[in-house]
């Protein structure tokens, strides 16, 4: 079931990610990709879609802007696409500012490097497997803006050794912390009225879930 699971989202992404990139013109500023739509003046943080994939596109510490300039032209940075930093291994941290409102699926996933993570108190939805695979991610802070956490959002995030989740979530997806194999401690608040399937699958080290 689990590797029918990934095999599923990987081909959702990878078509995602393909038709999307005919549908968007990319642009870099100052080593970060972004899409722009310039009807409401705002940018999509992404990265360049190539025969190259983005495997290599982010690497060290990566700090996103609040907002960016473009041909004399001033956008905020509301959310982070589809895939943005995935499979970026050589990622070991990054900082999102709170004009962002969303992490895409995907976003983050297969991050192995990644260690730090500041999400900030403007994004409402962590998307399907945001975090998957983050193996070298050893705490993470979801802020009380956060009202959804994806299915298997944060699966395979080994390193995590507790988490906890603020009173203004809702819903959790399904196998959202499936293979967090060192956490060993969870807290749910009241809010949450909807638990998916096998959310702490193989969470061998859960001790205490409240």
């Amino acid at each position: 079931m689990k590797t029918i699971y990934l095999k599923l989202f990987l081909s959702c992404l990878f078509i995602l990610i393909s038709t999307t990139a005919f549908a968007v013109t990319v642009i870099k500023v100052d080593d970060i990709y972004y899409n722009l739509n310039k009807t409401s003046k705002t940018a999509t943080v992404t990265y360049l879609y190539d025969s190259a994939r983005n495997s290599s596109a982010y690497k060290g510490v990566v700090t996103i802007p609040q907002k960016i300039k473009y041909d004399n032209v001033t956008y905020s940075v509301t959310s982070i696409s589809v895939g943005a930093f995935s499979w970026c291994s050589g990622l070991t941290s990054i900082s999102i500012p709170n004009s962002v409102t969303s992490i895409g699926i995907g976003a983050f996933s297969g991050c192995s490097g990644l260690t730090a993570i500041t999400i900030p108190n403007s994004v409402t939805s962590i998307g399907i497997s945001a975090f998957s695979g983050c193996s070298g991610l050893t705490s993470i802070t979801i802020p009380n803006s956060v009202t959804s956490i994806g299915g298997g959002a944060f699966s395979g995030c080994s390193g995590l050794t507790s988490v906890t989740i603020p009173n203004s979530v809702t819903s959790i997806g399904n196998r959202a912390f499936e293979d967090c194999s060192g956490l060993t401690a969870v807290s749910i608040p009241n809010s949450v009225t909807s638990i998916g399937n096998y959310v702490f699958w193989n969470c061998t080290g859960l001790i205490a879930a409240q």
